[in-house]
């Protein structure tokens, strides 16, 4: 977000006795410094030292976008040379040939391999816990693009929710979520079209299928907004499904409700799954939860805080996560229930619109 994130990075540097940190990832980047952008095969790291300095070793075709974003120390190199002469350069002016670095849990191997090779005498550690302590507390600006990428993934849904009917497929479906995000200034991120018996698959791609009637239809998607993300969750019928659905459904959203009533200060993330599993198990469905309840979000799809047993971290204000229960019975249909929500000093609180308490028919 601004150079205040990487002088706070390089204070918990200090706290922890690492020399240095190494991110790649272009949400660590973007976070740090507001350079969201990935250098695939081409070596590209933003190095934050323990004093506060900062530099960028980078391919030359990113200096422009680099400068751009404020970073004052732009060290580039050109297709054909040796990146890895900048970073040798680096452990001199920073004395960190010796150091103990930390770098981003998702840095690719192949670029770790290197720098290990160049640097044998560094230890180099993984440093996803201090960027996430610092990343899972959202500021009330970065709640602000949270909950306008949020209303546009409601937006979508309402837009679009009139539009399904048997007959169309779960691309065509999915194709009709992208554009109304995209034409709402969202960037659609992701999209799942999950009809009938694809939608007990959580991660069912969407494909050809023709939506029947009488299918429950699970729709799962999201955009970006500013880098930042949003996820919803919508199960909707199309005619009049199978009775057993409408039950799934009012059980999937008797756990979502508990599981936010539960996220207070003073839980951890396991306590928050445990109360959307207790009402589903307590319902006959337990072994059709299959998956943790809800996972952190903001410039990661997927980030800490995760709402899972064996979390037993404390919440925080300004935690933001997802809340999904679901139920999926295999070879008929499948039900979930998706909010963002934020903790506050007064509890969990949405950062997109309430789902409908019953199965919507269409």
């Amino acid at each position: 977000m601004s150079e205040n994130q990487a002088s706070k990075l390089a204070a918990a540097l200090a706290d922890s006795a690492f020399d240095a940190f190494f991110a790649t990832a272009p949400a660590t980047m973007g976070y740090l410094h507001g350079l969201h952008e990935s250098g695939g095969e081409r070596f590209l790291t933003l190095a934050v030292h323990s004093s506060g300095e900062v530099r960028l070793l980078a391919p030359a075709l990113t200096e422009t976008q680099a400068r751009r974003a404020g970073i004052k120390d732009v060290r580039t190199w050109r297709d054909g040379e040796d990146p890895l002469a900048l970073l040798e350069q680096l452990a001199t002016d920073w004395n960190l040939r010796s150091g103990i670095l930390a770098v981003d849990d998702e840095m690719p191997a192949q670029m770790l391999l290197k720098m290990q090779a160049t640097l044998p005498a560094a230890l180099f550690k993984a440093g996803g816990s201090l960027m996430f302590s610092l990343m899972r507390r959202k500021s009330e600006l970065e709640l602000d693009v949270m909950r306008r990428a949020g209303a546009i993934a409601d937006e979508a849904f309402e837009e679009v929710r009139p539009k399904i009917h048997a007959g169309l497929t779960e691309l065509e479906l999915d194709k009709m979520l992208r554009d109304a995000m995209q034409s709402r200034g969202g960037k659609p991120e992701f999209c799942i079209v999950a009809a009938g018996a694809g939608g007990a698959e959580p991660h069912h791609l969407s494909d050809d299928t023709v939506i029947q009637d009488g299918d429950v239809v699970v729709l799962d998607f999201g955009c970006d907004v500013g880098g930042y993300k949003s996820d919803i969750t919508r199960t909707v019928a199309v005619g009049t499904p199978d009775p057993e659905a409408v039950t799934v459904y009012s059980i999937v959203y008797k756990a979502h409700m508990a599981a936010r009533e539960a996220a207070k200060l003073g839980a951890t993330g396991q306590d928050v799954d445990r109360a959307a599993r207790k009402v589903i198990e307590d319902s006959g469905y337990g072994q059709w939860f299959f998956h943790r309840l809800g996972h952190g979000i903001g410039l990661r799809i997927h980030e800490e805080p995760n709402m899972v047993e064996g979390n037993d971290q404390l919440l925080e204000v300004g935690n933001t996560f997802s809340v999904e229960p679901g139920i999926y019975l295999p070879g008929r249909f499948g039900v979930r229930i998706e909010n963002i929500v934020v903790m506050t000093d007064a509890g969990a609180k949405s950062l997109n619109a309430e789902p409908s308490p019953s199965l919507i028919h269409l």
